[in-house]
């Protein structure tokens, strides 16, 4: 307000300078999104078409009726929806547990696990493809969504660990003692007092983890034949011929597979914006 009184012209101009900041990324970040909705509308033949012609061009839902005929696509979306629920609710038990022991209870080495679960949480895929194929397929759980949950809890574990933990470390410690007053075991003081308390923080961690799950590629392509997730039937989608690339049909599944993840967002709004604030000022 004083450089609005002291200088207006600046003033206006840093507001007119912010404003069309904000319009530029955003147009920057869902130019693609609308273009790719926009692909799945139009025919094969339209996709040559200038920009123009192509956004005027008539719509049709023969792309999206085509990927839902598909029996590979509906599979996909039943086994993408097994292993990353599965492979989140493993990991936001055994991570519970995890970041309530490191938060709360004083212990040797503590400080080592944290940093091996920060180190294993930042480790490369691929670095461990070889070994983690190995195991699955020595443990005959290749081409099952179990052995794809096994291998996701690499990634979804550490993480939720980590956030966790930096979470249950700023609980007030009065609720841990008013729960044991009455006579609480840890588990119950656990499930009973803090896991009520952490909702927001378990609805954050747990959504974020079940994104990077439902998008993984990687591990789907390496360790299923048949069995895989929609991200590897897209990408395995083909046409006619081999150099035709039914581009409507894969953005159509792109779309598919990405409402669920924005319904998620918008549903627990409230909870991520709580989650991710939470723990960030202490006091």
């Amino acid at each position: 307000m004083y450089l609005k009184r002291t200088n207006p012209t600046l003033y206006y101009l840093q507001r007119v300078g912010f404003y069309a900041l904000v319009v530029v990324i955003t147009l920057y970040l869902l130019i693609p999104f609308l273009w790719a909705v926009l692909t799945s509308f139009r025919k094969a033949g339209d996709l040559f078409l200038q920009p123009l012609a192509f956004a005027t061009a008539p719509s049709t839902l023969g792309n999206y009726i085509d990927v839902f005929a598909n029996p590979n696509f509906r599979l996909g979306l039943l086994y993408s929806l097994v292993t990353a629920v599965g492979a989140v609710a493993i990991a936001l038990l055994f991570g519970s547990f995890a970041a309530y022991a490191l938060g709360r209870f004083k212990f040797r080495g503590k400080s080592a696990v944290l940093y091996i679960v920060l180190a294993v949480s930042v480790f490369p895929q691929i670095a461990v493809l070889g070994g983690l194929y190995t195991l699955i397929n020595s443990l005959g759980l290749y081409n099952t969504p179990s052995g794809l949950i096994l291998a996701y809890l690499i990634f979804t574990i550490p993480f939720t660990v980590w956030v966790l933990t930096s979470f249950v470390r700023d609980l007030p410690g009065e609720l841990e003692e008013a729960a044991l007053v009455d006579g609480a075991s840890p588990l119950q003081t656990l499930f009973l007092v803090l896991f009520p308390v952490m909702m927001p923080a378990l609805v954050t961690t747990g959504l974020l983890a079940f994104i990077n799950a439902w998008n993984e590629y990687l591990f789907a392509l390496t360790f299923t034949s048949t069995r895989r997730t929609v991200p590897v039937v897209i990408a395995n989608y083909s046409g006619a011929t081999q150099f035709d690339q039914p581009w409507g049909q894969i953005m159509a599944a792109s779309i598919v597979v990405t409402i669920p993840l924005i319904i998620l967002v918008l549903v627990f709004q409230r909870n991520i914006v709580s989650g991710l604030t939470a723990g960030a000022v202490k006091g």
